[in-house]
């Protein structure tokens, strides 16, 4: 049991954050819960700002986890728009950056998330240089989507992978022209390998969008403080009126690193080291979220996904308790591109399976891909097929071997496939 005159704080205000929070008191903590958030917005999921509220189809209030008043009901002691500098691990004590406020805690959560990679290169001080992973940045990038849809626009994305490539359709959508930038032969390649990312390249071709693979954005051109071009490193120039950076984000552990906790190596992911109860080097901080590198199939990685920091806040605030828990999710995300909709489950990294399955018809874009080594399922990703996630997800848990024809077959149950 959990004594009530103790005080857990959490730090990260994202959707991890707040659904730990809620996991608390549904859960019967009675103690001090402090959600402490670097943003002055109550705290709201990423998906839309690159799908439904970037296309100007779900309003603002849509994102947030909770409404606003949601968080006095339930005595959560919200702090907006603070950071944590310093976290003291032997005094259990986090101190605030604008004042150097110390909060004691029992138990600490850091669910500090990911920040976006920036462009080294020329140009990137530019006023129409975007980054997108806050409400802030969605908001004035639908700005900069309908500006160039009417005037008919140019924009260049450094990036096809899943940010990338959701704005490129909003930006098709809003009628600007688009041309993607990116080092490898396909987009999407470090996550779908060629066979599924050239399915990608072609679809968003249809729609007009332009790319430039194997090449690297070089520099920003501009002039009087506006952005005119993007250079390539094969010298081209590419017309350009706003460059969104989207190549990636870097998981936020300057905190955990400053206090000492353990952290992942790079080539893992990076991010905090946690076991599978989400616990830190240290018992009394756990992490979850896009900052926490979880242990995998013998191995680790690091999720930046929604699924991720719906399920990890949760879990984590269940371990913080004292319950016994194991955190051993399938990794799990979803897309949704002009008339595409998509959920991947798994992890198949390039080099990492043998052979690419299709169940269905790829050129209607309504099928399932299986990333099979050695007849075992790695990953899953059904294209507009839609309640085949549970059985997906079993294939991979189980690990057996499967009959690769009935993997193909439609007219073979995926249920059937699992023991």
């Amino acid at each position: 049991m959990v004594d009530a005159d103790q005080t857990f704080v959490i730090v990260g205000g994202g959707l991890a954050g707040a659904k730990a929070a809620e996991t608390l008191r549904a859960e019967g903590f009675t103690g001090r819960v402090i959600l402490i958030c670097d943003e002055l917005d109550h705290p709201y999921e990423r998906p839309p700002l690159s799908k439904g509220h970037l296309l100007g189809r779900e309003e603002r209030d849509s994102v947030f986890v909770h409404e606003p008043a949601w968080y006095a009901r339930n005595d959560i002691e919200l702090h907006l728009g603070q950071t944590v500098d310093a976290v003291d691990r032997a005094a259990r004590t986090v101190r605030l950056g604008d004042d150097g406020t110390l909060i004691r805690y029992d138990k600490l959560l850091l669910v500090t998330g990911a920040e976006p990679r920036r462009l080294d290169v020329p140009g990137t001080d530019l006023a129409g240089v975007h980054h997108l992973r806050r409400l802030a940045h969605a908001e004035r990038l639908k700005g900069v989507l309908a500006a160039l849809g009417r005037d008919n626009g140019h924009l260049v994305i450094a990036g096809a992978g899943w940010i990338g490539l959701e704005v490129a359709a909003a930006a098709r959508q809003y009628g600007a022209e688009v041309t993607v930038i990116e080092p490898e032969p396909t987009p999407l390649y470090g996550a779908l390998g060629p066979e599924l990312g050239n399915l990608f390249a072609e679809l968003h071709r249809e729609h007009g969008v332009r790319f430039h693979f194997g090449v690297r954005l070089t520099e920003i051109i501009g002039q009087d403080g506006m952005v005119l071009a993007a250079r390539t490193d094969d010298g081209e120039e590419h017309p350009a009126h706003d460059v969104l950076a989207a190549i990636g984000a870097a998981p936020r552990t300057g905190l955990a690193e400053a206090a000492g906790l353990e952290l992942a190596d790079p080539a893992v992911g990076g991010g905090i080291v946690v076991d599978e109860r989400l616990r830190t080097s240290d018992p009394d901080i756990h992490a979850a979220g896009d900052v926490a590198n979880l242990p995998c199939s013998g191995g680790r990685l690091r999720v930046e996904h929604w699924a991720n920091a719906r399920d990890g806040g949760p879990a984590a605030a269940r371990a913080m308790l004292g319950q016994d828990v194991t955190y051993d999710r399938v990794p799990y995300f979803f897309s949704d591109q002009y008339d595409l909709g998509m959920e991947y489950s798994g992890w198949a990294p390039p080099g990492s399976y043998d052979q690419v399955v299709i169940r269905g018809d790829a050129g209607k874009r309504e099928f399932i891909a299986f990333w099979v080594r050695e007849r075992r399922v790695l990953a899953g990703m059904n294209v507009n097929v839609w309640d085949v996630t549970e059985h997906i997800q079993r294939l991979i848990r189980s690990g057996a071997e499967v009959d690769v024809e009935a993997l193909a077959d439609p007219h073979v149950p995926l249920a059937d496939l699992v023991s």
